[in-house]
This record gives structure tokens, C-alpha cells and sequence, in this order.
């Protein structure tokens, strides 16, 4: 079911430098019931500690909608981590980088922060490194479809196929339009992303891993099994989730697309982990 939206960010902020640890054990694959440690850092942002584990990346031959760029194979996630429950909102951008950065830019403070480079993200999460403690940085690839699943292996976390209720997708009235009827029944607006948080969250209580928009991440896009580029000829970066704007088979758990790294999209936002000390 969705999650009507209540002002997230305004009730984090009263509970801004509070850690809340809720339950230590954080197996993968755990039911979605099973609580995980949660932080919240001094301008609200809320992290779900996510353990190191394996999972299979990618996607089975048969699943619909697969590109050839996700073919299946063990990945290892090393090191704990701690990822954002949500997308950086535009009330946490202008909390760090100063409305200077956005200086026409309005809304609800709650709406993910959309038309960011790869390079204004990777701004940020340096600017909130100086400023918080301990590092921050953008989600490397694995990390980021390893929280996605959620200990699923299913096209998406709640099974196999596609639900207007649980996520934002196909919510454009001048194309792809599937969801715009269901959008406007719950109270939200059509043709534009949702405030965060409006959907339930996954398995892992992470909330628009899959819709509303895309989220960059740290990694150049190239085959699994090719090294990595160079970072500085790197001209596509990976993005991950599907958007509002698009179709149901983009927000799978192993779709993979990509930008130029300058590119700044209505569709396109990031959100952050923290390393684990």
C-alpha cells in the first residue's frame, strides 16, 4: 500500500544527531518486519545500516525486459555500509550546498532534489563530508542493487511483476501514462515525482529504491567483467531505479542505464551512503 506522505524531512529534523539503534542483527534476506540500525545525522538525513554480504547480480536469461549488460553473477559486497532511506531531498541539498546552487529552483523541501549532475552529487557528498561526521560518498553500483534486492532475487522485492501501488513510475500524462489514474486517486500529482517516502519501503526499509527517479551512482557503466575505466575517461556513470517518467521494467532491481556525467536530467536525483567505521 502507499505511504501518504507527512512531511519526512520536518520530522527528522526533530530528531536531528539522534542515533537510534533499533535491532543489531541485519542478516541479509531478513522479513521486512525485522528492524535494522538506523542513524540520523544533524540536517536529518536518515541511514539503514546495511551488512556485508554475497547475492547474485543481474538478471536470469528468461526475465523479461533484460538487457544484455546484466548478465548473472556472484557479487561480494565486502564492508558494511550505512545508505540514505530515501533520495536527497531538496531541503537536505540546500542545507549543505546553499541556495546558490539552486537559486531558481522551488518546491516541496520533501521532493528529491532532480537536474544534479553526476558531478554536482559527487559535490555534495564531499561538502557533507567536511561538515558531519565520518565519510560520505555515492553508492557503488553493487552496493546499490545489493540494497535494492534486499535479499530478493525476484525482478522487483515484492515479486514479479509491476504494481502502480508500489511504486512511482509511468506517472507521465503525455507518454507513458499507466500510472497517472492511480497517482491522482492517492492525492499525488501527476507528471512530476513524489516527495520521498510516499511509497512502503523495501524488505530492507529503504524507500524509492525503485521509481520516482533515477539515482546516480559512483561507478562508470561497462560489462560485468570488464576492469574498471579510468575515472578520469569515464564518460558514462552508471544510474539506477527508474524515474516517474518512464516504464515499469526500468525500476527492476537489475536494470542499468547510464548518463554523461555532466548530464543534468528532470528525472534524474542520487542518494548517499556513509561508511560504516
Amino acid at each position: 500500500m502507499i505511504r501518504y506522505h507527512i512531511g519526512k524531512t520536518g520530522v527528522l529534523r526533530l530528531a536531528a544527531g539522534v542515533l537510534a539503534v533499533l535491532l543489531l542483527s541485519s542478516s541479509p534476506g531478513k522479513a521486512q518486519d525485522e528492524a535494522k540500525e538506523r542513524i540520523v545525522n544533524s540536517i536529518g538525513m536518515e541511514f539503514v545500516r546495511i551488512e556485508a554480504g554475497t547475492f547474485m547480480m543481474g538478471s536470469p536469461e528468461d526475465e523479461p525486459y533484460r538487457s544484455d549488460s546484466e548478465v548473472l553473477h556472484e557479487a561480494v559486497v565486502e564492508k558494511p555500509f550505512y545508505m540514505q532511506t530515501t533520495p536527497v531531498t531538496l531541503s537536505q541539498w540546500r542545507d549543505v550546498m546553499g541556495k546558490r546552487w539552486l537559486f531558481r529552483r522551488r518546491g516541496d523541501p520533501d521532493a528529491p532534489i532532480v537536474r544534479v549532475s553526476w558531478h554536482d552529487a559527487v559535490s555534495f557528498v564531499r561538502e557533507l563530508s567536511s561538515r558531519e561526521a565520518g565519510t560520505y560518498r555515492l553508492p557503488a553500483e553493487t552496493d546499490w542493487e545489493y540494497a535494492a534486492r534486499a535479499g530478493t532475487q525476484t525482478p522487483y522485492p515484492w515479486g514479479k511483476e509491476i504494481d502502480c501501488s508500489r511504486a512511482l513510475y509511468a506517472n507521465n500524462p503525455m507518454r507513458v501514462d499507466d500510472c497517472v489514474a492511480y497517482v491522482e486517486s492517492v492525492g499525488l500529482e501527476p507528471g512530476e515525482p513524489a516527495p520521498v517516502g510516499s511509497y512502503d519501503p523495501n524488505p530492507w526499509g529503504l524507500y524509492d529504491m525503485h521509481g520516482n527517479v533515477w539515482e546516480w551512482t559512483q561507478d562508470c557503466f561497462r560489462p560485468y567483467d570488464e576492469p574498471p575505466v579510468n575515472v578520469y575517461e569515464c564518460t558514462r556513470r552508471v544510474r539506477r531505479g527508474g524515474s516517474w517518467f518512464g516504464y515499469g521494467y526500468q525500476v527492476r532491481s537489475a536494470n542499468r542505464a547510464w548518463a554523461h556525467p555532466a548530464a543534468k536530467f528532470r528525472t534524474t536525483g542520487f542518494r548517499v551512503v556513509k561508511e560504516a567505521p
